[in-house]
């Protein structure tokens, strides 16, 4: 049986990235109805379709999704609305946030129309808050009653609606609760999968909290075991650092506490189910089963279950392991089969990361196919119990067709969706249906809410199509085995490979799976090797090649001659020939990615998937510019009158210096440069002190990719290189990334005139990004959970040495404690250590000078510390800091690495906080975080930042989608990686030419006569 597992886990591994086609041919034999067949699960499924109907005209949630689809403003407004409001604390943001969901939509249209009494209900207090929000007539009114009341009118009418939403949903606010509603009429016959609400575990007392909730449930359920009710475990609760990064601490730690969970439960005969999350996280999963599912302690019983989402690729070969695991275990897996959870996570991520395929299907239709097959699968698998969790009415009748008489298996739902499904299959027909229950307060339900509203409300869902009156019980029931197999299996049109995401713009970088656990290993190994360049393409050679004369000073002039030299011949190539230069790079880089993740790991420091990122971002600015030129630096016909030829163009400049940072070595260093190349100048390359090795190897991939050894000139070297450099009056720019001092000497010696008498150097652009005190501000809307991953992003990753990064964090003061108890919590679960290790999440800073001055602040700064974590004490290792402050104005400089300053903001004063963070002058990044729409409106419009993110983390900006670079003492602009990049490169000519000259206008006089 160890082999059985062994071939199901090579399987699940093949498949995992493959081809849509590929994955679905075996699964479309599968699933596949005979004729006889699909004519007998047609006419049980229409008379289930009769049964949903009916229910449709009396269930809450049915009548619910069809007054507000989510394909109207109305439905979407509702889903935001449930989303935030019932943690918003205050009143002030409470009202604002009802007015910017309910401002816009119909609900009065809404009113009355349901035969629901509690859609009614609910829809009168989005009627009273949407009133209350507009300047009607009704709206003076009813302000009238609240002036004279002194209730907040409006917050309870929306808040009841809320709760009502909520009461639907969850099946109690506490387990007994949920007990005790399992045991009303509605529920007769249903058993129930209790699952604990709540977001994955930020911090490990979270973690706790959640274990000892499962525990709990556990209890309680044993206590009525005789009901036959089962608990829901999500491993992602029980760990914050449930990552394939993070293997060897979080598994073990997870073997552990299901270990715990499961023999507890094993000791009242309760079954335990591990939920399914992410596909990244699989593997992990079925570790942790099958470690727990041998262990001696629970022989004999088979209450060990587990989820298995059908919309991926790898689900089948997992139905096959579960089978396999239960053979060599001695007991039945209960295998829970749903359609998947995560589908549009797992789509951005995919994309995001530029892997080569998607883990998913995109099609519905092949989610259903997959579905069907593995349900085959499972009903003839001898050691798994099969749950069958779905609310489609052909599904449903399909599995009872393959079943036959069999009663061995049992269907699950989700508590309030479902309704006239299973009632009569249950109680008149002795099937089993399990009800999927969440359990909490409403505040947990949230984004529980929204997930399953987004599911079931999406246009493909079987729920969503049930209340289109539009569509017929023939499409209603269509086969999704033809639907496949009319479009060959292939993949959704909408949804671009990862490498087209970018379509003509540029062909999107390759990366590495770092969540898969072989993958990551063998990077992590090769990243460990000591440097050795190879003599073809040595970057040491390079180096020595390239670097003239006897001092730096000698050196800059003579790198500048060589340049100037080559100027004529490069300039004068096509840019198409210039631009292929480029493409031929950014393949070089990812053929050599390996190497360049070596070098960036071990000379600047950066952790694994940093210097994954830095090798990725470097080869989108290469087909990104090459692109762009090739769209935007060819001749140009404009217009005139009639006899004359009007062309501009575009050229090169001359000599341009681009000058690198070392916080991005690679990728900055090569987008200066290929910008400056692309556009017919030649270019003096100068890295940063600290970091010339990594910068010498992209300089020998250049060469090697046909760009002239004098059309790009290395010249590495400190200060003294650089400042000779820039008093060279033969250079016709600058490119520089680095500090905002070191930009103003630039500017200075640019403008430097040593000779009075004559013209003088020429006036040359200076293209400059400098850095910036980028602050980030939170509201009470916010969702505490993704506030603190992303402030743990923006603040910590890559050491916070990324000129992006969050310097300043602002948080209401409704809800700075919460946020702040989180985030301290979600600090130490981060490790500080060597970059080379995959677990490390916080690396050294650059270089002895930059850890003096962050240590010296810090320890200035140590009465106001709120948080600090450990740190090897040998090494350059600055441990993550939380400073408090008193003022947005305290904060007057940047400090580049991982310490973060935070204060607050009193609600209602959004605009002016924004523009006391411009009053730092700098404006490189701006964040917030906020469930009001009129909240990022009007950010938006105050702030004076170069980049604003909202919602999101503030670093990781995309080349082409986020142009990046700052105002005011942040740069010059324009943005790297955006479409006014490349012309600042250029001198722009035009030749206008009269081409009557040689004796008339020989094509106005030839025109002939038209329209008669």
């Amino acid at each position: 049986m160890a082999d059985a597992t062994a071939t199901a886990r090579n399987e699940l591994r093949r498949l995992h990235r493959a081809s849509e086609p590929e994955v679905l041919k075996p699964l479309l034999a599968a699933a596949a109805l005979d004729a006889d067949s699909r004519r007998r699960v047609e006419g049980r499924a229409l008379a289930m379709l009769a049964e949903l109907r009916a229910a449709q005209s009396k269930g809450w949630v049915n009548q619910f999704l069809q007054e507000y689809r989510l394909n109207t403003s109305e439905g979407v407004a509702l889903l935001s609305l449930a989303e935030a409001f019932l943690r918003v604390p205050d009143p002030e943001t409470a009202d604002s946030l009802i007015a910017d969901k309910l401002g816009g939509g119909d609900w009065r249209a809404h009113k009355g129309r349901s035969n629901s009494a509690l859609v009614n209900s609910a829809t009168w207090g989005l009627v009273i808050g949407r009133a209350l929000t507009s300047d009607s007539e009704q709206a003076s009114v009813l302000k009238r009653l609240i002036a004279r009341t002194g209730e907040p009118f409006v917050r309870q009418g929306v808040g009841a609606a809320m709760r009502m939403m909520g009461e639907i949903f969850v099946m109690g606010r506490t387990i007994d609760e949920a007990i005790d509603r399992m045991r009303k009429r509605e529920n007769k016959g249903f058993t129930a999968s209790f699952d604990m609400l709540g977001e994955a575990a930020r911090t490990f007392p979270d973690a706790d909290r959640y274990f000892d909730a499962y525990e709990a449930a556990i209890r309680a359920v044993g206590a009525a075991a005789s009901e036959g009710h089962s608990i829901s475990v999500k491993l992602s609760a029980l760990h914050p650092r449930y990552e394939v990064a993070q293997y060897d601490r979080c598994v073990p730690a997870l073997i552990e506490k299901v270990e715990a969970l499961a023999v507890l439960a094993a000791g009242f005969d309760i079954p335990v189910t591990i939920d399914a999350e992410e596909t990244e996280r699989l593997e992990m999963s079925l570790d942790i089963i099958e470690a727990v599912a041998g262990l001696p302690a629970l022989k004999g019983w088979d209450g060990l279950g587990m989820a298995i989402q059908a919309y991926g690729k790898r689900a089948r070969p997992t139905v096959a392991w579960a089978d396999a695991v239960g053979a060599r275990t001695g007991r039945r897996i209960a295998a829970r089969l749903v359609k998947g959870a995560y589908w549009d996570t797992e789509i951005k991520r995919t994309q995001e990361q530029g892997l080569t395929d998607y883990p998913l299907f995109t099609r519905k239709a092949a989610t259903d196919v997959s579905y069907l097959a593995c349900a085959k699968d499972m009903l003839a698998a001898k050691n798994i119990y099969p749950a069958f969790a779905t609310h489609n009415a052909l599904t449903v009748a399909t599995l009872l067709e393959w079943a036959g008489d069999s009663r061995d298996f049992e269907f699950q739902r989700l508590h309030g969706m479902g309704d006239g499904l299973y009632e009569d299959l249950v109680r008149e027909q002795g099937y089993r249906c399990r009800i999927y229950a969440p359990v909490g307060g409403h505040r947990d339900l949230l984004a529980y809410l929204v997930r399953r509203l987004l599911e079931n409300g999406a246009n493909s869902s079987f729920v969503h199509q049930l209340a289109d009156e539009n569509l017929t019980d023939e499409q209603l029931l269509a086969d999704p085995v033809a639907k496949i197999e009319a479009v060959g299996g292939t993949r959704h049109p909408s949804i671009p490979l990862p490498r087209d995401l970018f379509g003509a713009v540029r062909g999107n970088s390759a990366g590495i799976d770092l969540n898969d656990k072989p993958e990551l290993e063998r990077v992590a190994a090769v990243v460990a090797q000591p440097l050795n360049f190879a003599p073809a393409e040595s970057a040491r050679s390079e180096r020595r090649s390239t670097t003239l004369g006897t001092n730096e000073a000698e050196g800059a002039g003579q790198a500048v001659s060589r340049a100037l030299a080559g100027f004529r011949a490069w300039s004068g190539r096509s840019v198409e020939d210039r631009a292929a230069c480029l493409d031929r790079l950014a393949d070089a880089l990812e053929r050599d990615r390996d190497m360049l993740m070596r070098i960036c790991v071990q000379e600047a420091k950066k952790t694994i998937p940093d210097a994954l990122a830095e090798v990725r971002e470097a080869a989108d600015f290469c087909r990104y510019y090459a692109n762009q030129a090739r769209a935007g630096l060819m001749p140009v016909e404009l217009p005139g009158p009639t006899g004359e030829r009007n062309v501009l163009r575009m050229e090169g400049r001359g000599v341009f210096v681009c000058i690198a940072p070392w916080n991005f070595p690679l990728a900055i260093f090569l987008g200066q440069v290929t910008a400056a190349l692309v556009a017919g100048n030649t270019v003096v390359a100068k890295p940063a002190p600290q970091t010339p090795d990594i910068a010498a190897y992209a300089v020998g991939l250049a060469h090697a990719a046909g760009i002239p050894e004098d059309a790009l000139v290395f010249a590495p070297g400190g200060p003294e290189m650089g400042q000779a450099l820039m008093e060279d009056v033969r250079i016709a720019g600058v490119a520089f990334t680095g500090s905002t001092a070191t930009a103003k000497r630039i500017a200075r010696t640019l403008l430097a005139d040593d000779d009075e008498e004559g013209p003088g150097r020429p006036i040359i652009p200076l293209i400059a990004e400098t850095g910036g005190i980028n602050a980030m501000i939170v509201d009470s809307t916010a969702l505490p959970e993704q506030v603190v991953q992303d402030v743990v992003t923006s603040s910590f990753r890559s050491a916070g040495q990324r000129c992006s990064a969050l310097r300043l964090l602002l948080l209401q003061e409704d809800v700075a404690e919460r946020t702040l108890e989180m985030l301290k919590g979600a600090m130490d679960t981060l490790i500080v250590g060597d970059p080379a290790d995959p677990r490390t999440d916080v690396g050294p800073v650059i270089d002895q000078a930059a850890y003096d001055r962050l240590m010296g602040h810090r320890a200035a700064k140590q009465d106001r510390w709120l948080k600090t974590i450990d740190a090897p004490a040998e090494g350059l290792y600055v441990p993550p800091t939380l400073i408090g402050v008193d003022r947005i104005e305290d904060v007057t400089r940047e400090w580049f690495g991982p310490l973060l300053h935070v204060t607050t903001w009193p609600a209602g004063k959004l605009a002016e906080t924004v523009r006391r963070v411009n009053a730092s002058g700098f404006g490189l990044t701006m964040g917030l975080h906020s469930r009001i729409a009129r909240a990022a409106e009007t950010v938006e419009e105050t702030a004076e930042a170069g980049n604003l993110y909202v919602n999101r983390s503030m670093i990781g900006a995309i080349v082409g989608s986020q142009p990046f670079g700052g105002e005011g003492l942040s740069g010059t602009g324009p943005k790297a990686g955006g479409p006014h990049y490349l012309p600042r490169f250029c001198a722009e000519r035009v030749t206008s030419t009269d081409t009557t000259s040689a004796g008339g206008n020989a094509t106005l006089l030839s025109l002939e006569d038209v329209g008669f």
